[in-house]
């Protein structure tokens, strides 16, 4: 019998109380894609940092093509032939194409650097490898993110690996670069290495892997074939119970017009929007990227300015010139980045939920901590965030409550306008379900809400109209409840042909949030 090409077997790791991982087994076929999934927590993370010399396990063993081993150093697992492609692009921004390929095994000339040379091997390698021409003395800096990817892939290649290990590789990436990068990772398997899939996207995890390892709780519960079980199971099994419908929903009846964009424009970027928002709606927004659908974010919350048009809140004109502007008239942003900008990762989650609104804390210049406290317990409670407790670093945290905590931290503020950017990206399915309740809550208490998402289904099920972006300028306006996928994406490309029918300015339906 065939050794596999990975096999870890009743591996335990423990952290003080937590137990992150408890006897898991996986098993990987060589030349296959094999998937891990689980929320955030199962241990997935620990259990890659396992197999990456990261962490040494409390027990268990691991075998590489046949060879068991108690513990290895990242230098002895990237010597037997194992490489990460992590979803951070740990490449050094201003390097060149070639110097970030050749990082650490420069091609040298004695002392010197090759970096002509350098730049010419990595663009015939780019070219073997992919069929791919990137600009001459390019920068990792001016790469797109999928570009990004590729070298990373690239440099792994380089290295002659037996198994590539891909962690949420998809995270940054637009849905043409996602069908790129499956286009390549399946023709990595066809040419004979293995790979390891971790991704939250379970549409992803269907349509390439063989097989799929599921983790709940620090354990292996159950190895499935996606081609014979659907996304659906494969999301019970993660979760231990039934999600039920993904996007629940309650009936508001929207109130009075909060925010409203009167012939709005910003240079090239997005011209001539024309957007109102009420008091209880859910708005989506979205289009591909250049589309100005971030930029138009950005004014909103006062991080760019546009030049031309104009800002309606709560009917009265306003100027938005900095986002503690923004703030100061009730308009809260949770950005797409929440590690570096929608929390601060070395406080604590207390001084998380509580940083927006100090002032609502302190009198005369003195902090009442006790108040500090009881609010942070609420929000931990009422959002249901998962930590070790109120003074814990949300560093700590897994992705899908630190997304809780940069929003909970604006919810004792009351805003009256809340801009999530792309808002469960990179969170499993548990969490996301989560949050979209939240969503629907912030709605149910009066806000309004401008959600922008690449993920459509998404958009379809938390929002009840859809704005579609294309060049700068609004393509389409839709109906949340009758518009599909297919439809938003031919708007989205251009396609106007294939768009619904927009709503009617004059209609004031119900609206359906989660």
């Amino acid at each position: 019998m065939t050794p596999p090409a990975l096999h870890l077997q009743g591996i335990a790791k423990r952290f003080g109380p937590t137990q992150a991982l408890d006897g898991v087994d996986l098993w990987v076929e060589c030349g296959s894609i094999h998937g891990l999934v689980g929320e955030n927590g199962a241990g997935k993370s620990t259990l890659i940092k396992v197999l990456a010399g990261i962490h040494r396990a409390d027990s268990g063993t691991l075998a590489i093509d046949g060879q068991p081993f108690t513990a290895l150093s990242p230098r002895q697992v990237e010597a037997l032939g194992v490489h990460f492609i992590h979803q951070e692009r740990l490449l050094p921004a201003r390097f060149t194409v070639g110097e970030a390929l050749f990082f650490g095994h420069e091609l040298r000339c004695g002392p010197f650097v090759r970096r002509r040379a350098q730049d010419r091997e990595a663009a015939r390698l780019l070219r073997e490898y992919f069929d791919l021409e990137f600009p001459a003395g390019a920068l990792v800096s001016e790469l797109d993110s999928a570009q990004r990817q590729i070298l990373q892939i690239t440099r792994a290649l380089l290295a002659k690996p037996k198994i590539l290990v891909f962690d949420e590789p998809s995270v940054s990436l637009v849905k043409r670069e996602v069908d790129q990068l499956l286009a390549i990772i399946r023709r990595l398997r066809d040419q004979g290495l293995t790979i390891v899939y971790i991704s939250h996207y379970l549409q992803e995890i269907e349509s390439l892997c063989d097989q799929v390892t599921v983790l709940r709780n620090g354990r292996a519960v159950a190895v499935v074939d996606p081609r014979t079980t659907s996304t659906t199971q494969i999301a019970r099994l993660m979760v231990n119970r039934d999600v039920g419908e993904m996007y629940p929903k309650d009936v508001v009846k929207p109130g009075e017009v909060v925010l409203e964009l009167k012939g709005l424009g910003l240079g090239t970027a997005y011209h001539d929007i024309n957007v109102s928002l009420r008091r209880g709606e859910v708005l989506g927004l979205t289009g591909l990227v250049g589309s100005g659908a971030k930029e138009l974010l950005k004014s909103l919350f006062g991080l760019v300015q546009p030049d031309r048009g104009s800002v309606h809140l709560q009917g009265r004109l306003v100027r938005l010139k900095s986002p503690r502007d923004a703030v100061r008239k009730g308009i809260a942003l949770v950005p797409e980045e929440r590690r570096s900008h929608g929390v601060a990762p070395l406080l604590s989650v207390l001084e998380n939920l509580t940083l927006a609104g100090l002032s609502r804390f302190s009198r005369w210049g003195l902090m009442n901590h006790a108040a500090e406290a009881r609010e942070s317990e609420r929000l931990i409670a009422e959002l249901g965030i998962k930590t070790a407790g109120r003074d814990a670093p949300v560093r700590q945290l897994s992705g899908g409550n630190q997304q809780k905590v940069a929003l909970g931290k604006w919810l004792g503020r009351g805003c009256a306008v809340y801009l999530l950017d792309e808002p469960s990206v990179g969170v499993d399915i548990g969490a996301k379900v989560e949050i979209y309740r939240l969503i629907g809550r912030l709605a149910q208490q009066g806000a309004a809400v401008l959600v922008l998402s690449s993920d459509l289904p998404e958009l379809m099920g938390i929002t009840d109209r859809i704005l579609v972006m294309h060049r700068g300028a609004l393509a389409g306006e839709f109906d949340a409840r009758q518009v599909d996928s297919d439809r938003l994406l031919a708007c989205a490309t251009g396609a106007r042909e294939l768009s619904a029918p927009c709503l009617s300015s004059e209609r004031e339906p119900e609206h359906a949030v989660v």
